[in-house]
C-alpha cells in the first residue's frame, strides 16, 4: 500500500509517495507528468550500480525513453564543476522546459540535480527519487537545492520544488550501517525540534528500526516527511518556522567545512553531533534542564551513532576557528548568527542571543574531550 503525504504550496503542490517496492512502479507514477515520453536521469555511480536497472525497467514498461548520467559518490560532488557537467549534459540531451529530470540518489544528488533543474532554461521540472534515509526524510522534500562553496555548505542554490517525490523504503535495506545511521540523525531531529512524543517513540523503536524492521522504517519516514511537509507548506522560503529544521545544523556545517566535506564526517553524523551540542548550549544558557541533553546523548549512543566532536577522526580547528566557520552559515543576518536552541525536547526556537563566551566554552570542552 502506498502512503501519500501532500506538500501544499498552491500551484507548486506535489505529493511524496512512500512504500516498500515503489521503485519498480516509478514509471507509472512519473508518466502522468510527462508531455512527451522522455526523461533524463542523474544518479551517483553507486546508486546506479544497485538500482538503475529497476528504475529503467519501470520506465520501459510505460514506453518512456531515458538516458542516464552517473556522478561520483560523496559530498564533494556538490560543486561548480559537477553542476556544469550536469547542465551541459542535460542540454546535450535536448531536455526542454516541459520535460522532467530525475534526481536518483541521496541528498547530494537531489541538491545538485534540483539546482541544475532550477537554472536550466530558467526552470525545468524534476522528480526526486531519494535512495538514502537522509534524503527520504529531509533533503528531497521542500525544494532546497544547491551546491557547496569553499566558504561553507549550501551557500549557492535556489528554492525549486520537485513535481513528485518517490521514496522506496526497501531501498534503505541496501545502505551501509553508517549511511543509515547518518540519516537517522535527521529523523531524531524532528522529534527534538517539535514532537516530544515522536522522540519517545524513537527511543522505544529506534534500535529495531535500525536493525531492519521495514514497518517501523516506513512509520518513521512518513512521520518525518509529514512534519517537514507541514512546516514547508507554512513557510516555504524559511522566513520563520522553517528555520527550526536547521536544529544542529550550524554546528554541523562548521564541522563539515572543518573536515573538508570528506567522509571523515557524513552530514547526518554532523547533524546528530550538532543536536547534542545545541542542547548542551541550551542547558548552559539555562533554557532547558540538563536532563534534556543527557537524553539526547543517551539515545544517540543507544543507536551506536556519533555523539561528540571526539568521535570525529583527525585534526580540527580550535573553538575560535569553528566559530569563524559558523559565521559563514546561511542563517547569519546583519552579521549576527541565529541559532536553534531548545527549552526542552520537542520545544526548539530561533534566537540570536547566544553569548560568544558560552559558545566558546561549549566548543572548547568538546574539543578537549578529544585529548
Amino acid at each position: 500500500m502506498i502512503e501519500t503525504v501532500p506538500v501544499s504550496l498552491g500551484t507548486r503542490s506535489y505529493d511524496v509517495k512512500l512504500a516498500a517496492g515503489l521503485l519498480s512502479e516509478a514509471g507509472a507514477h512519473i508518466a502522468p507528468l510527462l508531455k512527451r515520453p522522455k526523461v533524463a536521469i542523474v544518479s551517483d555511480a553507486h546508486v546506479a550500480s544497485l538500482h538503475l536497472d529497476t528504475l529503467t525497467k519501470s520506465l520501459d514498461a510505460q514506453g518512456i525513453s531515458h538516458s542516464n548520467l552517473s556522478l561520483p559518490q560523496g559530498e564533494s560532488t556538490k560543486s561548480w564543476a559537477h553542476l556544469q557537467d550536469v547542465v551541459h549534459w542535460l542540454l546535450s540531451e535536448q531536455i526542454e522546459r516541459a520535460d522532467v529530470v530525475i534526481a536518483f540518489g541521496g541528498g547530494v544528488i537531489g541538491d545538485l540535480v534540483g539546482f541544475a533543474a532550477s537554472i536550466l532554461r530558467r526552470g525545468v521540472r524534476f522528480v526526486q527519487i531519494p535512495t538514502s534515509l537522509l534524503a527520504q526524510v529531509d533533503s528531497s522534500v521542500g525544494g532546497k537545492t544547491g551546491i557547496n562553496a569553499p566558504h561553507g555548505k549550501n551557500l549557492i542554490g535556489a528554492f525549486h520544488q520537485p513535481s513528485l517525490v518517490l521514496a522506496d523504503i526497501s531501498v534503505l535495506g541496501t545502505l551501509t550501517e553508517r549511511d543509515f545511521l547518518a540519516g537517522y540523525g535527521e529523523v531524531a531531529k524532528y522529534g527534538l525540534l517539535g514532537d516530544a512524543a515522536f522522540f519517545d517513540w524513537l527511543e522505544a523503536n529506534g534500535p529495531a528500526l535500525a536493525a531492519g524492521d521495514e514497518a517501523l522504517r516506513l512509520a518513521a519516514v512518513k512521520h518525518s516527511v509529514a512534519m517537514k511537509a507541514g512546516i514547508v507548506s507554512r513557510d516555504e522560503t524559511e522566513q520563520g518556522e522553517r528555520a527550526l529544521l536547521n536544529l544542529g545544523h550550524t554546528f554541523c556545517h562548521a564541522l563539515e567545512a572543518a573536515t573538508g566535506y570528506s567522509d571523515r564526517l557524513l552530514h547526518g553524523e554532523g547533524v546528530a553531533i550538532g543536536c547534542a551540542l545545541a542542547f548542551e548550549t541550551s542547558a548552559r544558557l539555562g533554557l532547558c534542564s540538563q536532563e534534556a541533553p543527557s537524553r539526547v546523548r543517551a539515545h544517540l549512543k543507544d543507536m551506536k551513532m556519533k555523539v561528540d566532536i571526539s568521535d570525529i577522526e583527525g585534526q580540527l580547528p580550535d573553538s575560535d576557528g569553528l566559530i569563524a566557520l559558523m559565521m559563514q552559515d546561511k542563517k547569519v543576518s546583519a552579521g549576527t548568527l541565529n541559532f536553534i536552541m531548545a527549552r526542552d525536547i520537542g520545544e526548539a526556537f530561533v534566537t540570536s542571543d547566544v553569548p560568544k563566551e558560552v559558545l566558546t566554552a561549549v566548543l572548547t570542552d568538546a574539543l578537549q574531550s578529544r585529548a
